[in-house]
Order: structure tokens, then C-alpha cells, then sequence
């Protein structure tokens, strides 16, 4: 019987060693300030094999890298699909963190954080510990992290390949700032009862005045010199667009949830306050079906 406990209790700390190894936070230091970050390195992860890696951004607030892990699950993701997976997270103040997307939010945008050099720099300092394919990196966010994933779209399209936003549009003068270096691929999630992001636009509860879907996502459209109408498909409550062929085999998508709230459709929910998300479509797996299908040019 002793033998038995003493045999369970190694095996619980090789376990516990183990996943120690494969989730890594981390701090590098970018424009005088710590700047974490949580890494997920799949078991399949050889350092042989030029491998993806897919960047999460977390929504603003009291948000972390664990509040989108919750919504998305997209560790189990990295663990079946073979991609690492890295969480950076907002600089935090007063128990908030928040990303630069441009207009929005908070603290990030009004010490004028530098949260696109903070993510390039990122990049690079994986690229020289990891085996990373250099034309397959990726973002994507929720909330205040799909405003910054919009930005890293305008600004670091020569590093990341595509992007999948997450129940958040831009603010009209980010939109008018933009200038992406190429056709970029843009895949859309959005509800059409989403209270702190409105699907139409508007003032939402933060004050911050946001672009509507539909003009956020014929600023993509344009410049990415895609069809102006859609390849449109509907599934129960689920509008799904495509505007494709583009340039340079980019494409945009929307998918649009009818009666959706501010949440990761398939996932878990924000908040209680901000509503459940929708079960009829899961965004993890067909953003990363989209990804593979996108990498750079």
C-alpha cells in the first residue's frame, strides 16, 4: 500500500513538472517596462520543425491571459492542433489591464503604451528560443484584444499572417489611420446584441465611439480589393459572409450571430453581466482552419 502512494505521488510530481514546462510565464522587458506573458508549448511541440504560433489577446478590464483562455480554450487547441500559443498580457494599473488599440482603452492609450512594439518584440524574442514558422503567426482577441488585433493588423501585417477578431470593431479614426502593407485575411465574429461593442455602432458603455460591423468590415473589404458582395450562407441564428477572391489570396469573413452577446462564440462566457455566448458555432476551431489556410504571401 505504501508502495502504491509513494508510486502515485512521483508520477503526480513528473505530471505536475510537466505541465510546469509546457505553460511558461514569462517577462521581457520592451520601452522600460516588465511586459508578461503566458506561453503554452504543446507536447508536440519539435524544435526540428518550424512551428505556428497563435497570439491571444485578452479583453480589457480586470482581464488576464487567463480570462480569454476561459472564453476560447484555446490550449486544448494548441495541444490537438500542434501550434504554440502565447498570451501577452495589457500593462496593469490599479488591478486593470488594457491594450493601445488606438482610441480605446484606458491607461494603455493614455500613457501611450507601446503595445505594437511590445507584440513585435515578442515575436522576435520566440523566434530566437523557438522553432517558429515565420509565415504562419497569427492574432486574435476579444473585446479591447480584438481592437488591438485590429491595430497589429494595420501595423505589423509583415510579421502576423491573419487575424481573428473577436466582438470588437475599431474606432472611425483608427480605420481612417490604417495602412496595412498588404491584402490582409480577416476573420469576424460579432453579435447583434452585443452591449459593450455594438454590432451597429455607436457609443457603447465605456464611452468610446466604435465603428459598426458592417462599415468595419467593408474598410477590410476595400482594402484588401475583395468582391463587394458576399458569398452569404445563413445556419439557425448564424450569418456567415465571405468576401473572397482578394488580393494576394486574402479573404474577409464575417460571421454575425443573431441575438449573440460580447462573448467567443462555442465558448465560455465574458461575465455573467456580459451574457452567454452562442453553442451553434465554436470560433476556436474554424479560426484555426482559417489560419492554416492564411499564411503570409
Amino acid at each position: 500500500m505504501k508502495k502504491n502512494i509513494f508510486f502515485f505521488l512521483i508520477l503526480l510530481l513528473v505530471f505536475k513538472s510537466i505541465t510546469a514546462q509546457m505553460n511558461i510565464y514569462d517577462t521581457i522587458i520592451h520601452a522600460s517596462l516588465n511586459r508578461t506573458y503566458l506561453l503554452h508549448i504543446p507536447s508536440s511541440y519539435n524544435p526540428a520543425n518550424p512551428t505556428p504560433l497563435v497570439i491571444g489577446l485578452h479583453g480589457g478590464a480586470a482581464a488576464s491571459w487567463y480570462s480569454l483562455e476561459e472564453a476560447s480554450h484555446l490550449i486544448p487547441k494548441s495541444n490537438s492542433s500542434g501550434f504554440l500559443l502565447v498570451y501577452p498580457e495589457g500593462v496593469k494599473v490599479l488591478g486593470m489591464r488594457t491594450w493601445n488599440g488606438g482610441a480605446c482603452c484606458g491607461y494603455a492609450v493614455s500613457s501611450h503604451i507601446d503595445d505594437v512594439g511590445f507584440i513585435s518584440a515578442l515575436i522576435d524574442s520566440l523566434h530566437a528560443k523557438y522553432n517558429i514558422d515565420t509565415n504562419r503567426i497569427y492574432a486574435t482577441g476579444i473585446s479591447n484584444g480584438a481592437i488591438m488585433a485590429y491595430r497589429l493588423a494595420c501595423e505589423l501585417s509583415d510579421q502576423i499572417a491573419a487575424f481573428g477578431p473577436v466582438s470588437a470593431t475599431q474606432a472611425a479614426e483608427d480605420l481612417h489611420a490604417c495602412q496595412p502593407g498588404r491584402p490582409v485575411p480577416i476573420l469576424h465574429f460579432h453579435g447583434t446584441d452585443d452591449d459593450a461593442n455594438p454590432y451597429n455602432g455607436g457609443v457603447a458603455a465605456s464611452g468610446f465611439h466604435f465603428t459598426s460591423v458592417v462599415d468595419a468590415i467593408k474598410f477590410w473589404v476595400e482594402k484588401d480589393g475583395c468582391p463587394t458582395k458576399p458569398e452569404q450562407t445563413r445556419s439557425g441564428s448564424i450569418l456567415h459572409d465571405i468576401y473572397a477572391p482578394c488580393e494576394s489570396g486574402a479573404v474577409v469573413e464575417l460571421y454575425t450571430i443573431e441575438g449573440g452577446k460580447h462573448a467567443w462564440p462555442g465558448g465560455e462566457a465574458v461575465s455573467a453581466r456580459m451574457g452567454e455566448p452562442t453553442m451553434e458555432i465554436s470560433t476556436t476551431p474554424i479560426m484555426w482552419e482559417f489560419f492554416l489556410s492564411h499564411p503570409l504571401p
